[in-house]
């Protein structure tokens, strides 16, 4: 298949290289000619405006730094729709917001040109050995078609929903792993002020409940299926294990501005009367703030656990 690919930086350099060896025909574009080098040295060719290789691709490919490149590469002067005709599909792989892609999506739909949003996750290292998630937002059936093409760029090519869910699956992603960074970095220095080594500390709490779950496993037994009762561990004594953290950060002059944020939401939760409930159920008070249940149904939940037990 004839594709193009604009954006060659340190992800997008690698994630073109690994579809070109999967035996995909190519065009390159970059705004630094010399990213390309590698591609044309295996066969690429170039093309000087994103238009341009829009016109002699079949599918096109975007890694950009973020909305704004992606806007002007997509609807600019020489940009991508310039050079599209309807049956042709345009993927943008960047980290972008789900706005922008509906917005690129609204104009192209009116010319017959089918758009995804499919950003990935795997940092350089995945990019460059294909060890690569891609969340794909858009129509199911082009996904389906084009997902030869994409097997050749990450090896978890999955189907998100509609035009933006691949964009707000990243962006959960992304934004629930920094702000773990952010609680990782008040505890371990708590405990590191208080006088465990790191290294001993790293090594006994990765053994624990949290280390061998991990949060995402975690949410499927409560929060999603919206199960709270009986308790696997009562509220009112998850919110003593907090208190008793954030008073050791005071007794070691340590901040603690996240401890004492989920200290504020099991109190609230308790107040409500639900200390004896599982100590997740604190999660529902966001739901209220947002207006919003998050919900599955549980044998669909459990079709996927199980898949990937087998897997």
């Amino acid at each position: 298949m004839k594709i193009g690919f604009i954006g060659l930086g340190t992800m997008g350099g690698s994630m073109a290289y690994n579809a070109l060896d999967g035996g995909n025909e190519m065009v390159v574009h970059d705004i630094n000619p010399a990213s390309a080098t590698r591609h044309l040295e295996a066969g690429a060719t170039w093309a000087d405006t994103p238009k341009e290789v829009a016109e002699q691709s079949e599918i096109v490919f975007t890694s950009l730094p973020g909305p704004t490149e992606v806007e002007a590469v997509a609807l600019g002067e020489a940009g991508i729709m310039e050079g599209m005709r309807a049956g042709k599909v345009y993927f943008d792989l960047s980290t972008s917001t789900p706005g922008m892609i509906r917005k690129i999506h609204a104009e192209a739909a009116a010319l017959g040109i089918e758009v995804l949003d499919a950003p990935v996750s795997g940092g350089p290292r995945g990019a460059a050995s294909r060890n690569l998630a891609i969340w794909v937002g858009g129509d199911k059936d082009v996904f389906d078609r084009c997902k030869p093409v994409l097997d050749t760029i990450g090896d978890k090519a999955y189907y998100v929903g509609p035009i933006g869910s691949g964009a707000v699956a990243k962006l959960v992603h992304n934004c629930a792993g920094y702000v773990f960074q952010a609680a990782m970095a008040e505890v371990f220095t708590m405990g590191v002020k208080a006088g465990v080594e790191p290294l001993a500390l790293w090594e006994a709490v990765r053994k624990g409940a949290t280390g061998r779950r991990g949060p995402f496993e975690g949410m499927a037994e409560h929060l999603l299926p919206g199960k709270f009762d009986p308790p696997d561990f009562a509220l009112k004594l998850a919110r003593k294990d907090v208190d008793l953290a954030v008073s050791v950060g005071r007794e070691f002059d340590v901040p603690m501005r996240l401890a004492n944020l989920a200290l504020m939401e099991m109190t609230e939760a308790i107040n409500r009367g639900w200390g004896d409930r599982d100590s997740r159920v604190a999660m529902l008070l966001q739901e209220e703030r947002a207006g919003v249940e998050v919900r599955v149904d549980v044998k669909e939940l459990n079709a996927i656990l199980e898949a990937d037990k087998s897997a």
